[in-house]
């Protein structure tokens, strides 16, 4: 059984990630089954709630005002747009939603409290409600956490020495700030990263070397392939191979066994088949609708029909967790 450890060097990773495919296929799913059930599979919805103008420079994303793109800039949505969203989401299934904000960081002003009136009503109706909303202060995880919110997403993205190829606007002790108030806020981390963008496999190694060192492992550890938009620095970036997928998720679930590993961006171009590899080597979650954040997704009746053949069961809200106790009661803004 493999033990929960935080002092992974990156020779012990490097040799899991370059095991024969089948080998690393096996092991990771028999790490997969010593702590969670095979056969669940959680199902979130991802909502961009502010879309487009983001002053960063992050070369894969077209919500870059910087970059010429198809996206158009939409302001933070309405609450109860937003609480409607999480509904129709809960009726097909999700038992997550997150909440995706096109910003830098997070500014104290009144579209803050308003994405904290966003949490608290998601947070009532017994999902687990998730935020991306860029780089933010431990006082203002605070107040995310008192609001009901269950996890922060903040990806890493890539390895700490290919980072500055991707972004240059932030640094990654800026990524890491950002995960330690989190953690300190006591709000669950969700944190990983995108394959595809031009990094080599030992930066790929080093991302999941980071995330497996932190004091705390991720609770949720997205694996994303590149969908290379128009208009983007990595639009002509190549497919990503099925292999590399598996080869991201098997390693991720034998060093972090009891992380939710979350199948996400890139599942538009997969086939069934590539899918349930995934979930052999070790991926429990997706992100359904047809859309995450901007880019497609498949489309919810494509995914029921492949937890039918699969025989997959969605996972329930807050197994193996808690969620916030606190009721409350919306404020009309």
């Amino acid at each position: 059984m493999t033990t929960i450890r935080n002092n992974w060097t990156r020779t012990e990773i490097e040799t899991i990630y370059n095991l024969p495919i089948l080998d690393l296929i096996f092991q990771s799913a028999s790490v997969h089954r010593t702590y969670h059930d095979a056969q669940e599979v959680q199902v979130c919805t991802l909502l961009s709630v502010k879309t487009g103008g983001c002053p960063e420079d992050c070369s894969y994303c077209p919500q870059a005002a910087r970059y010429h793109t198809d996206v158009k800039v939409q302001k933070l949505m309405e609450v109860d747009e937003v609480i409607n969203a999480a509904q129709n989401a809960k009726d097909s299934g999700s038992t997550r939603f997150c909440m995706g904000a096109a910003w830098r960081e997070v500014r104290d002003n009144k579209d803050f409290d308003k994405v904290l009136e966003m949490v608290k009503g998601v947070n009532n109706m017994g999902m687990e409600v998730c935020c991306t909303l860029g780089m933010l202060t431990e006082e203002q995880a605070q107040k995310l956490h008192n609001a009901g919110l269950y996890a922060y997403n903040h990806n890493l993205d890539t390895s700490e020495e290919h980072y500055d190829k991707i972004i240059t606007t932030r640094t990654y002790d800026d990524r890491l700030d950002t995960l330690n108030n989190v953690r300190k806020a006591k709000i669950s981390v969700c944190s990983g990263g995108i394959i595809g963008m031009g990094e080599s496999h030992l930066d790929r190694i080093g991302m999941l070397h980071t995330l497996s060192n932190l004091e705390g492992h991720p609770e949720s550890v997205p694996v994303n392939a590149l969908v290379p938009v128009e208009g983007t620095p990595l639009e002509n970036q190549p497919r990503v191979s099925i292999w590399d997928m598996i080869r991201m998720i098997a390693t991720a679930r034998i060093i972090m066994p009891k992380t939710m590993v979350r199948l996400s961006a890139g599942r538009i171009k997969m086939s069934i088949e590539e899918q349930a590899l995934c979930f052999l080597a070790g991926a429990n979650s997706i992100f359904a609708g047809d859309k995450l954040l901007t880019t497609p997704n498949p489309e919810v009746d494509t995914d029921k029909e492949m937890f039918q053949i699969l025989n997959l069961k969605p996972r329930k809200s807050f197994k193996d967790s808690e969620q916030p106790s606190i009721k409350f009661e919306q404020i009309p803004l």
